[in-house]
């Protein structure tokens, strides 16, 4: 069965709020590249995220959000990574955040967060995820291209790869380019923030913030290798 495909609008976000509500999956736009994503309460959504993308789930995924009040119940917000979120969102920004005590292993499925006991947050500069999650909670959602393929930069390609195992597409036309979000772990047991991925944010700009609020961190800005800059 081939997925339907709708346009990236109000209706079209209204049909995939209720595919996702049903238990599917769908491809959207985001402010980086084309993602798929399920309801966090969908039961073994997270399995058919990496089933449809043919990955073995030996990675954690991230969820996409609307804003921070809606992963507070299950994450630690430290001081370093409420600071990085006002520099890198919304936008191509990732956290990796500590999980409360009582939800690590309890309540957010293992697939998810690869059975660590943290969890990828972000808040994205596009709308319609924005619009998806504000309706359904903390989104999870991975790049929509099979395992070891070309990120999609555009709806045709979502469909192309993955069409036959989504339930509805949203065309929200060409992506702004194949560069993924920078991750920043901010749940190491040192406590100290520091980059696990170079990306869309530039690391200088978030060592910078750190170096402001005088926090410490282990962010390191000569790599060499920043896709940002």
């Amino acid at each position: 069965m081939t997925a339907l495909r709708l346009p990236d609008d109000e209706r079209g976000r209204s049909a995939a709020i209720g595919a996702l509500q049903a238990g599917g999956v769908v491809g959207l736009p985001t402010d980086t590249v084309y993602g798929i994503a399920v309801a966090l309460s969908t039961p073994n959504g997270v399995e058919r995220l990496f089933a449809a993308k043919s990955r073995p789930p030996d990675k954690a995924i991230s969820v996409l959000i609307d804003g921070l009040d809606q992963v507070e119940v299950l994450v630690r917000i430290p001081r370093a990574a409420a600071i990085l979120g006002q520099v890198g969102w919304p936008g191509g920004l990732t956290l990796v955040l500590p999980l409360k005590p009582a939800v690590a292993g309890a309540f957010l499925p293992l697939a998810l967060t690869a059975g660590t006991e943290t969890l990828g947050v972000r808040i994205p500069a596009h709308p319609c995820p924005r619009a998806l999650a504000r309706a359904l909670g903390p989104l999870p959602t991975t790049s929509a291209n099979l395992s070891g393929e070309p990120d999609a930069l555009e709806a045709d390609s979502v469909e192309a790869a993955l069409g036959g195992a989504l339930d509805v597409i949203l065309d929200g036309g060409r992506t702004r380019g194949n560069v993924p979000s920078t991750v920043v772990d901010c749940a190491s047991e040192d406590g100290l923030a520091r980059i696990l991925r170079v990306g869309a944010v530039a690391p200088v700009a978030l060592a910078a913030a750190l170096d402001r609020a005088r926090i410490t961190h282990a962010i390191e800005i000569d790599a060499g290798t920043d896709p940002a800059t």
